[in-house]
This record gives C-alpha cells, sequence and structure tokens, in this order.
C-alpha cells in the first residue's frame, strides 16, 4: 500500500515550548505549513519534544524532519501508543546537524530508522540539541504511512 502524509488538520500537536512564547512567529503549525520560510523555534531547556494525536490509528513508516543547522538534536527518541495506553519506545534516532531534509524509513538499516508500527499517538523527544542553550528549530515535520 502507498504511503501518504498523516497528518492533518485533526491531528492534535503539543510542542513542549515555543520561542518567547511568540505562537505567531515561533509555533507550531510552521512545521506543517510546508514554507521554507517559518519554522517552530522552542525556547531553551533540555529535552523538548513534539506530541501527535492521530484521529485514527495509523502505521508508520517514514519520518521527514527539517532542522536548522546549529539547532538539531544529535539523539531523537521517539515512542507511540495506541489510545488509552502508556507510550512505549519505538525508535532512537540520530539526526545529523544539518540544514537538509532527513527522511527515515521502517527497517532502514542506519542511524536514521523509525520502527513500523500501528499507534494513535507519537511522541518525539529532541533529547540533547547541538545548541549550547537547548533550543531546537524545526521548518518542516512529515509523519508517512498507512492510515487504518
Amino acid at each position: 500500500m502507498p504511503v501518504e502524509p498523516l497528518i492533518c488538520s485533526d491531528t492534535a500537536t503539543r510542542v513542549s515550548s515555543v520561542l518567547n512564547r511568540d505562537v505567531k512567529h515561533f509555533g507550531k503549525n510552521h512545521m506543517f505549513d510546508a514554507s521554507e520560510e517559518t519554522c517552530w523555534n522552542s525556547d531553551q531547556g533540555t529535552c523538548q519534544w513534539v506530541t501527535l494525536d492521530f484521529p485514527r490509528s495509523v502505521k508508520i513508516s517514514q519520518l521527514h524532519i527539517q532542522f536548522q543547522g546549529g539547532f538539531s538534536s544529535r539523539l531523537c527518541t521517539l515512542e507511540g501508543c495506541r489510545a488509552g495506553e502508556e507510550l512505549e519506545r519505538i525508535s532512537t534516532l540520530y539526526p545529523e546537524d544539518s540544514n537538509a531534509m532527513q527522511i527515515s524509513f521502517a527497517g532502514l538499516r542506519a542511524g536514521f530508522q523509525v520502527e513500523e508500527m500501528v499507534l494513535d499517538k507519537l511522541k518525539i523527544t529532541f533529547e540533547n540539541s547541538t545548541d549550547f542553550f537547548g533550543r531546537i528549530v524545526v521548518y518542516h515535520l512529515g509523519v508517512l504511512g498507512e492510515r487504518l
């Protein structure tokens, strides 16, 4: 079955913080607007995160993420669960400190892979920022797979 974007207007999203609480310029919605001009910019602090609550169960097979170089994460933890369950670890990713779009595929044998799993909620934790103050800047976040 072909993969499709899983984040839609009905996907409930939350983030750990927004730079200076300025959601107009740096809010979470900018990760999904397909604009090269806008981004989510976290405030400072360790372990920034994004959660996605999908409107129905999904099977994730790809994760697309584009950081701003110098404000990326060296270590990302993916957790997921079905509705009513507790989050459990799915994958550990080791992205590059780069401006390039980074794509992980289920089954890829490298440092940037995602385990295919059926879930209703996904949490991405950015555990080790390349920025001294712990800020994360994400221009694009995409989750692809199959709606069930």
